[in-house]
């Protein structure tokens, strides 16, 4: 006998309420931005935030008696919502100003945004006024670590516990904690998130990069997200290689999980190094440079066609950093493009292509499988044979020198076939849409690995203007359900979720 379950609507509309009151104070951030700029948006811009701050307040004003008590469920309903109503909300300053008028338009921009995908509709991105474009990398930054991680810090202050949030936000394999409290968690992640973005944006500057210019993209490279304020992307700056290899030092560092970084600074260094999937991830980058590079370089039409300014330090440095620039923004899945890599040969292509279901490490803000899924089931399908061997042997899957349980084994197999069906099934949706075989599978991957760049007709020096509206909204979810990991969301659409038996 099943019963419907009782859920605290109003612990979960208070969450709501404190997530448009987060939203509502980065646009009025934004809206600084374009006051110093004078780019003629500012009132408009205001007026956003304005709304979206007096939304927030009247959702918390109106449900501050709520029980302090919130659930799996309730937690998992406030996650995947809670991205839906940052999206919604932080679509209000681009109709509001008429950088992007299209609802559809403007919601896949800014879930793209949230979602650290990267993938863009603007043709013209050097017209938007500066307040939109720090509006538009605000949205990476802030989806890059996770708002409800930001939102957990707070918590305590309403006298709400975190631990249910924090579980649903990143449900991946790794249970490292900072700290035992998660609220302290959270804080030390942005402390080091931000102090990154601060470190990257001085060190643009000092290369040679506007100030705008240089905090827009250390937003964007810290959250791995990719919108950029030029129209060729980080290619604007293929004349400039140290800008190009100080954004490869933070991809790579965007791509690994901070809690290494955390330890790095505490000068554990020895956890750095010795942990399996970072070796792994170092290894991955290390190889497919090469591999790349290599081709690169022993293809002078190549070099000549798609590379720009390849005698600035010489044809084997550029073919080294556009190859290092590019494996990194894939496998990362910021996004960024210093050239056009479907046109450097099938074999790249499909290499590419390849990498998209890679992603970075756990804990990193990178989307994707991530490294330690495909780590933990390469071990487990080595360890299969020899089980096959020795049926009796007791043989269980080890990560950094710790067994790995059954469960957890059993959740990342599952995880890979779900993540294997959402592609078809996304590709199936895109092909409805009477899109080629190539552009689906390219569009389908992209959005489900929150890469950005895709395959065919929207690849890396194409954006998704061209896309149909139904295609946006189906883009929209894969990229939803990509950048909480499936689980989170997919789990409310089953029946057993909303019942008790």
């Amino acid at each position: 006998m099943y019963k419907r379950i009782k859920l605290n609507y109003k612990i979960i509309f208070h969450f709501f309420g404190l997530l448009f009151l987060f939203n509502g104070g980065f646009m009025l951030l934004s809206t600084l931005v374009s006051l110093i700029y004078n780019d003629g948006v500012t009132l408009k811009l205001f007026l956003s935030g304005i709304i979206t701050v007096l939304i927030g307040v009247s959702a918390m004003f109106y449900t501050r008696n709520h029980k302090k008590v919130m659930n799996k469920r309730e937690g998992y309903i406030v996650v995947a919502f809670g991205w839906i109503v940052m999206t919604l909300s932080g679509s209000l300053p681009y109709v509001f100003t008429e950088a992007i008028p299209n609802f559809t338009d403007a919601f896949f921009e800014t879930m793209s945004g949230y979602t650290t995908t990267g993938a863009t509709i603007l043709n013209d991105i050097e017209v938007v006024p500066e307040g939109i474009l720090f509006w538009r990398s605000l949205t990476h930054w802030i989806g890059g670590m996770g708002i409800i991680v930001l939102a957990v810090a707070i918590l305590p202050l309403l006298g709400i516990g975190g631990m249910q949030l924090f579980a649903a936000e990143a449900p991946g394999p790794s249970a490292d904690k900072l700290h035992p409290r998660i609220t302290d968690t959270a804080k030390r992640l942005w402390l080091i998130y931000f102090g990154y973005t601060a470190a990257e944006t001085i060190l643009l500057k000092v290369a040679g990069m506007s100030f705008f210019d240089a905090i827009n993209h250390s937003m964007t490279t810290l959250s791995t997200g990719g919108f950029s304020t030029k129209n060729a992307s980080v290619a604007y700056w293929n004349d400039k290689p140290l800008i190009q290899y100080i954004i490869i030092v933070f991809m790579f560092l965007a791509g690994t999980n901070f809690v290494l970084s955390y330890f790095a600074f505490k000068g554990k260094i020895s956890k750095v190094y010795k942990d399996e999937e970072f070796k792994l991830y170092f290894k991955f980058i290390a190889i497919f440079t090469l591999v790349a590079a290599v081709i690169i370089y022993f293809n002078a039409d190549m070099s000549i066609s798609t590379i720009e300014h390849p005698q600035v330090w010489g044809a084997a440095e550029s073919a080294f950093r556009h190859s290092l620039f590019q494996v990194l923004t894939i496998i990362t899945t910021t996004g960024f493009i210093s050239a056009d890599y479907t046109l450097w040969t099938p074999f790249l292509t499909i290499f590419f292509f390849g990498m998209m279901f890679l992603g970075g490490s756990a804990g990193s803000t990178s989307g994707g499988i991530k490294v330690v899924r495909h780590l933990i089931t390469i071990k487990n399908g080595f360890y299969e044979f020899k089980r096959a061997l020795h049926p009796n042997a007791i043989l269980p899957v080890r990560y950094n020198k710790r067994s790995v349980s059954g469960d957890i084994v059993f959740n990342i197999l599952g995880f890979f076939i779900l993540y294997l069906l959402a592609f078809i099934a996304g590709t199936l949706g895109f092909s409805m849409m009477e899109i080629d075989f190539e552009s689906s599978i390219g569009l389908a991957a992209s959005s489900l690995g929150n890469v950005g760049p895709a395959l065919g007709d929207f690849g890396p020096v194409n954006n998704y203007d061209a896309l149909p509206a139904v295609g946006k909204w189906w883009s929209s979810f894969l990229m939803l359900i990509g950048r909480l990991e499936l689980f989170t969301v997919l789990i409310l659409l089953t029946p057993f979720f909303w019942r008790n038996r």
